[in-house]
């Protein structure tokens, strides 16, 4: 079996696609991707998803070690956010190799996901 240059990174981006592989932290994603920028406290999530606080903090765990969430603290909240730019990352890897086996597409006309237009507040401020 032959071994490709790029195995650490199918090796990270597969385990990214298991944190996110279970059905809770995958609705965590889905949540924090609503609240984009600014994200949600622990509090919220718990609310909204209603995952008892033991497991919530398993599952937000297991996502920000994969560094698909970020984590801040102010004052006594933990605030959480989705990380877009590992999320954008672990998608053009998905699509980097889209179609080229079967030449439907020119790689050089694959738009990366980070170059496309982007959502919330941010869009408007050039």
């Amino acid at each position: 079996m032959r071994t490709r240059k790029d195995s650490p990174s199918v090796t990270r981006y597969a385990d990214m696609f298991a944190a996110m592989g279970a059905e809770p932290r995958l609705r965590i994603m889905q949540l924090l991707l609503t609240a984009h920028p600014q994200g949600l406290v622990v509090g919220d999530i718990h609310d909204d998803l209603e995952i008892p606080a033991s497991t919530l903090s398993h599952h937000l765990d297991k996502l920000k070690n994969e560094e698909l969430v970020r984590v801040r603290r102010e004052g006594t909240f933990l605030w959480y956010s989705a990380n877009l730019e590992a999320l954008q990352e672990v998608m053009n890897f998905l699509y980097a190799e889209c179609c080229t086996r079967n030449k439907a597409i020119d790689p050089g006309e694959l738009v990366a996901i980070g170059s496309a237009p982007k959502c919330g507040p941010e869009r408007n401020s050039k």
